[in-house]
């Protein structure tokens, strides 16, 4: 479902999901005083249409920060076939790499993208499954007969939380956005406008984020509409519009319309005339513009029908009618012009989606599209040669170039390599740094606002950067604080000075010596502390540092009142953190490291505690998609234990290797210990 608003176009609706868990069906906006006639025929409509009700769980891709981005959400659809075809929003599933479906009895399956239209918001998914098997499915009824005060009901999953029906009744037959949302793209998908083909069946049956995709039917127990958005009233794509979008997806994967280039609208309420609608304006190199047509003509007539619009209601049906032309079609056209007819010939031409798919590119750190005819136009480009750029990572190669490359910055060259499209760049890419164990700097000519720029890119993939090892000296195993003038004022002996021990670590050196938490140590050797401020809390490290390692040192320390010396070995410090092996990997999206001596102790693990902390997990990765979070220790991989970095960097190089349909990780998180199933879409790449 999408929301609108005033300020906002759009707002996606389907939702991130936060359960899974199916309930029976239930009416809700149902009265006590409903006839019965009215009840018996919505329980036989919910009935009908009931068993083929599911609810989707989708992984989907964004593209942002120079990556591909991977989302959850839920929404809903109905089975539209017995072979397992489902109708949905393109919103819901149109960018979906995953799509899980749960039916009101609790039964899954997987299910596959067939085809998606973002012009009028509808997909198609396939339910995949093996053997023979007829699924129970709803049928398209005919919206044109939907009338205002007609019962309806829409069902679908609101909130993910279950499967439910709401009751109202239709409000308006066609329903189109206001004026005062804004002339151009005032619900876009993908830069699509969607309500250049849809006008809504509006009704007051409640609908919410989840509902998107979910069926509304008449009392019949046919599908009417396609659940879509929701802005006081709740908004449906007809059935007329729904069916045949889903019957061409089925069969082909996408939707074939023909395209003129005309910007049109109604005619102006200051007009005079009976008939035609007004032409705004054309595109430069479109067929309207070949064909001749004006801004000011007023089209009366074309392929031989009649135009008359003359409100904004009327503009989606002329539209509709254009796009159902076959592709490459004459047409004749009347227009007026200066108050006289004349006669244009036009020949339609198949209709580009207005974004192509974007990708993203790992070794320049970005994303990036091909050019559509509309896109080259709206560059003020006189070719669609090159690739545009979308969004950039942050320290990325494009982005650290020298000039940076930019949003919206069109690469037209590398290394003297013309570059045409988004493939182009590719094989490109893959022949500048096959074999390379590090980035290759590259040449790099790119358009921005007319301007022609050269910058020279980094082009690969860094590894970690290795942090390089501290020189290891004499270390005390055990954690002070030092003993600050109001900390020794309150216990009563304002000049002690010194460092109190807050931790003594199991099993060493320290604690053989004799040194216990709560001591306060004064002196080293004899030579007495003086630190009392926060800020001298490097006095007594130094102080050791100072000394080799294995040597002893005698320290003094107050307990209970009374001095005491102790001798105690002075040991190797250990690796922190960041002195550890990392890895990252580039398929998952996250990063790790081997497990530190301040780990074991933190966590009061044992010494042969094996396994790799979680340092690093990008949003939008497989990773984060599977839940995996930072501090998780991952002990297990696909059923191998993990003992090290090294190990797990081979375990996924071979998972990259053998592409499994799923990856479980083991990890412990604090007491807790659980599965992770990883599912990637390997056939991104």
């Amino acid at each position: 479902m999408l929301s609108i608003n005033r300020n906002c176009s759009k707002s996606f609706a389907v939702i991130v999901m936060v359960s899974s868990f199916v309930c029976g069906l239930s009416v809700a906006g149902a009265q006590d005083s409903m006839p019965d006639t009215v009840r018996a025929a919505v329980e036989s409509a919910i009935s009908e249409v009931k068993p083929a009700l599911v609810r989707l769980h989708v992984v989907y891709t964004e593209y942002s920060q120079g990556r591909e981005m991977k989302y959850e959400a839920s929404g809903s659809g109905v089975v539209i076939t017995e072979e397992g075809h489902i109708v949905t929003n393109h919103h819901v599933a149109g960018h979906a790499t995953q799509v899980m479906c749960t039916f009101a009895n609790k039964e899954e399956f997987e299910a596959e993208l067939v085809g998606t239209d973002a012009l009028t918001d509808i997909s198609v998914v396939k339910l995949k499954y093996e053997g023979e098997r007829k699924f129970p499915f709803a049928k398209f009824g005919d919206s044109s007969k939907v009338s205002v005060g007609d019962r309806v009901l829409a069902l679908g999953s609101p909130l993910a939380l279950s499967q439910s029906v709401t009751l109202g009744i239709v409000s308006n037959t066609e329903m189109i956005m206001p004026r005062f949302y804004g002339r151009y793209g005032r619900i876009t998908q993908d830069g699509e406008d969607v309500g250049a083909l849809v006008k809504w069946i509006g009704h007051d049956a409640a609908i919410y984020g989840g509902n998107s995709g979910g069926p509304l039917i008449n009392l019949a127990g046919e599908i009417v509409g396609i659940n879509e958005i929701s802005m006081g009233l709740s908004g449906a794509i007809p059935s007329n519009v729904a069916g045949p979008v889903s019957m061409e997806l089925m069969e082909r994967g996408s939707v074939r319309r023909s395209w003129l280039g005309i910007q049109i609208q109604a005619r102006l309420k200051s007009s005079s005339l009976k008939e035609g609608l007004l032409i705004s304006g054309t595109i430069k190199g479109s067929p309207a513009d070949k064909a001749g047509f004006e801004a000011g003509d007023i089209l009366i007539s074309l392929g031989g029908e009649k135009v008359d619009v003359q409100f904004d209601e009327q503009l989606p049906d002329f539209n509709g009618m254009v796009a159902n032309v076959e592709p490459g079609k004459k047409l004749r056209a009347v227009v007026l012009r200066d108050g006289k007819k004349k006669r244009l010939s036009i020949k339609t031409e198949l209709r580009e989606k207005a974004y192509p798919q974007q990708h993203e590119i790992k070794e320049w750190g970005i994303t990036a599209r091909d050019i559509s005819f509309l896109l080259s136009k709206q560059l003020k480009r006189e070719n669609r040669d090159g690739v545009l750029v979308m969004s950039l990572r942050p320290g990325g190669p494009a982005s650290e170039a020298k000039p940076a490359i930019v949003r919206k910055d069109v690469l037209v060259a590398v290394n003297d390599m013309e570059v045409k499209d988004i493939q182009g760049l590719i094989e490109i890419t893959s022949s500048i740094t096959e074999g390379a164990k590090k980035p290759v700097p590259v040449l790099a000519v790119f358009e921005r606002r007319g301007g022609s720029y050269l910058t020279v890119v980094e082009v690969g993939i860094k590894g970690l950067r290795d942090p390089g090892l501290e020189v290891k000296k004499a270390w005390l195993s055990a954690e002070t604080q030092v003993l600050t003038r109001p900390i020794a004022k309150q216990m009563k002996k304002p000049d002690l000075k010194g460092f109190r021990v807050t931790r003594v670590y199991p099993g060493s050196t320290a604690e053989k010596g004799g040194l216990e938490a709560g001591d306060i140590i004064v002196a080293v050797d004899g030579q007495k502390l003086s630190a009392s401020e926060p800020e001298h809390y490097e006095e007594l490290p130094a102080l050791i540092r100072q000394y080799k390692v294995g040597t002893e040192a005698e320290l003094t320390v107050l307990r209970d009142g009374k001095d005491e010396k102790l001798k105690v070995e002075l040991v190797r410090a250990p690796k922190v953190p960041r002195e550890m092996k990392k890895y990252r990997s580039d398929e998952f999206d996250f990063t790790v490291r081997d497990i530190a001596f301040i780990d074991k102790v933190d966590e009061k693990w044992s010494d042969d505690r094996h396994g790799v902390l979680v340092e690093e997990v990008k949003p939008g990765g497989w990773a984060a998609v599977g839940r995996l979070g930072v501090k998780a220790l991952i002990v297990e991989v696909n059923g191998t234990p993990i003992e090290s970095v090294s190990d797990l960097k081979k375990k996924m190089e071979d998972i990259a290797e053998s592409r499994p349909d799923a990856v479980v990780i083991r990890v412990i998180e604090g007491i807790r210990s659980s599965y992770l199933e990883l599912k990637p879409n390997w056939n991104e790449g």
